[in-house]
């Protein structure tokens, strides 16, 4: 009997350039390059979604989902891509060889398809496989003409099925509208997000954020979740109700698209009171930087604030650090009111950690009994040996 279809967001991260790369490169070190680069890429889209099959210089992952949170996708997307990126500059840098391999690594890319339909998972010569039109659809989306006709190398193709199963407006973040067209399946239309453009932001944009040494009031929590689960319960409106108990609603504004982060501000109520929090830094899934705006009766009190998510052997430690007011008039109201809101925020810890455990037993319990496939690792006399080795989290 075949299982029901389930709604399943599809997610293929393909490394352009890979095919032509290959052509006169010598084989064993480009092997190497490549398990690397792959490693990189499916820990970066883990745990949010799960690796379903390697095929070859890309990886095919999904989410079983009915909606999709727009800003986690692009967020997911961006920060693998910007990884990738960085990776990528690691190993050539690491490496003093200079055959064709190795010197070439620049040439690869990465792109992504996301498409959101159905889809059954049956057992098929001893492994649980993806089965439906929905993942043809995705993958026939790998044969595209988005270089050729919008002149973008590296890119997230969503199709506009994933885009009405989400909650952001494509055209408010500078995607591009395209159609692609395949034999017996028709037009699909997608829309281009331009992940060159995004990765050239990334890197002008000025980081803002408290360090331990600066900071007036630090409030830690260790948890055994990875830093994407933490991120979204600490950096999405709705989950923040659940275990702040004073906060009784927060509103998103100066959101382009629909989508959280840099220029946002969440408007969070405690009762008739507002808390604003201005989008300072937004480094999925690292660190998060606000000013806090408090109402007090001398006047607005502006706190510099960083949640940090640090990832350890066990999971995260999330990290809660406001910094000095500008005003040093301020300093004194700020060390009075700090003391009291340090001790809300410890008060809050313990449903927060809960519920991070019962988020990562519902992950677990979800992934079933069939484990992903294994990724293959550099070998540890190749070029990439002196190379700081890849942590690819499982």
């Amino acid at each position: 009997m075949l299982a029901a279809p389930r709604p399943t967001c599809f997610l293929i991260a393909d490394i352009s350039g890979y095919t032509g790369y290959l052509a006169d490169v010598e084989l064993d070190h480009a092997q190497d390059i490549l398990a690397d680069l792959v490693g990189a890429v499916v820990t970066a889209l883990r745990p949010n979604f799960r690796l379903a099959k390697l095929e070859g210089d890309a990886a095919f992952t999904f989410a079983t989902t009915e909606r999709i949170d727009g800003s986690m996708l692009l967020d997911t997307i961006e920060r693998c891509y910007f990884g990738f990126r960085r990776r990528r500059r690691d190993v050539r840098q690491a490496t003093s060889c200079e055959c064709t391999a190795c010197s070439r690594i620049p040439d690869l890319d990465l792109k992504f398809v996301v498409h959101h339909g159905s889809a059954i998972q049956q057992r098929v010569a001893g492994r649980q496989e993806l089965l439906g039109s929905d993942v043809i659809v995705a993958h026939r989306l790998l044969k595209n003409e988005v270089v050729e006709m919008l002149g973008v190398d590296a890119y997230a193709l969503l199709t506009q099925a994933t885009i009405d199963a989400s909650d952001i407006e494509p055209t408010a973040l500078g995607m591009r509208s395209h159609t692609e067209a395949y034999d017996r399946i028709g037009d699909v239309p997608t829309w281009v997000h331009d992940l060159e453009r995004r990765w050239q932001e990334e890197e002008a944009r000025a980081r803002v954020f408290v360090t331990p040494e600066e900071s007036i009031l630090t409030v830690s929590v260790p948890t055994n979740v990875p830093p994407q689960v933490a991120w979204e319960f600490l950096t999405k409106p709705g989950q923040r109700m659940t275990w702040q108990p004073w906060v009784t609603e927060v509103a998103i504004k100066g959101a382009p698209g629909g989508r959280r982060g840099l220029g946002s501000a969440n408007h969070c109520m405690h009762g008739k009171d507002a808390v604003v929090e201005e989008i300072l830094d937004w480094r999925p899934y690292d660190y998060v930087t606000d000013l806090t705006i408090l109402d007090t009766p001398a006047g607005p009190l502006k706190l510099p604030h960083t949640i940090e998510f640090e990832p350890v052997a066990t999971g995260t430690v999330i990290h809660m650090r406001f910094g000095p007011p500008k005003a040093r008039r301020q300093a004194t109201l700020a060390k009075e009111i700090g003391a009291a809101y340090g001790e809300a925020l410890r008060s809050s810890l313990p449903p927060l950690v809960a519920q991070l455990d019962a988020k990562a037993a519902a992950r677990e319990a979800d992934r079933g009994p069939e484990p992903e496939p294994e990724l293959t690792r550099p070998g540890p006399d190749g070029p990439l040996s002196g190379l700081q080795p890849l942590l690819i989290v499982d």
